[in-house]
């Protein structure tokens, strides 16, 4: 079985599915990518410890935010559950906890529907049991052997995320602010040196690391997909980059 990339993707929010530009990005990418036989996603939106999984069934999704008009909440994305997945999760990691009832949420099936619409691949979701970067660079080591075994590990945040610091009046493709550019540069350039002493002092080391990330939940998925290519590590590489609002879309694919 060929192992698989792990990835680290900027999932916007649920007007994602609004951007031409970037839906078409994300479908693009997973073209390119060998057909998982399950997804685990490892979501800024959800921050448990110990590491838990969600449901392994089907379940309704989870609609973790307010104020859009109702169509988002309409969203579907009944992809199979993944409970031998979520076997091998708790082999692998130890002390996991299940949570049955709780849906994927937007930061992981509003990438998803754009990636793989067909809904026809288990996905599970993990928490973030820590924003350490170091402690969630360990879980993703010691979920690596999963990418032997044709699962696609997604860690899903934003490179950089101030919503405080959105000018939504300049429109999606607004030019970016300084701090937000500054990060992001900051951020492409070590990974591309694979420096990874260097991303997990993150908030010492790069600049304008408070602004782009006032609280480091969107930017903590990195370090699980990149723990999981760490010890063998590849050819990294930028698949989508260039900014929403403001906000660096920069996605990545470890190989």
């Amino acid at each position: 079985m060929t192992r698989l990339p792990a990835i680290y993707l900027s999932h916007g929010a649920p007007p994602l599915a609004d951007d031409p530009l970037w839906t078409r990005q994300l479908a693009a990418w997973s073209a390119e990518l060998p057909r998982p036989r399950a997804i685990l996603v490892a979501s800024a939106h959800w921050e448990a410890a110990p590491t838990a999984v969600g449901a392994t069934t089907t379940v309704p999704l989870t609609y973790d935010f307010y104020g859009f008009p109702r169509h988002y909440y309409e969203v579907t994305y009944p992809a199979p559950g993944a409970p031998e997945l979520a076997a091998d999760v708790g082999k692998l990691l130890g002390g996991v906890h299940e949570d049955p009832d709780r849906g994927l949420d937007h930061g992981a099936y509003v990438p998803l529907v754009e990636m793989y619409p067909e809904a026809d691949i288990p996905v599970l979701q993990i928490s973030l049991p820590s924003l350490d970067p170091k402690v969630l660079l360990e879980v993703g080591r010691s979920l690596a052997p999963l990418r032997d075994q044709g699962v696609l590990i997604v860690g899903s945040g934003f490179t950089t995320h101030n919503l405080r610091a959105i000018r939504f009046e300049l429109g999606t493709d607004g030019p970016a602010p300084a701090w937000s550019r500054e990060f992001d540069d900051w951020v492409d350039r070590a990974v591309a040196d694979r420096d990874v002493d260097a991303l997990l002092d993150f908030e010492r080391k790069a600049p304008a690391a408070r602004l782009a990330h006032p609280r480091t939940e969107h930017f903590a998925p990195l370090f699980v997909a990149l723990g999981s290519t760490v010890d063998d590590p590849g050819t990294d590489q930028a698949v989508i980059d260039g900014f929403w609002y403001g906000m660096a879309k920069r996605s990545w694919q470890f190989n």
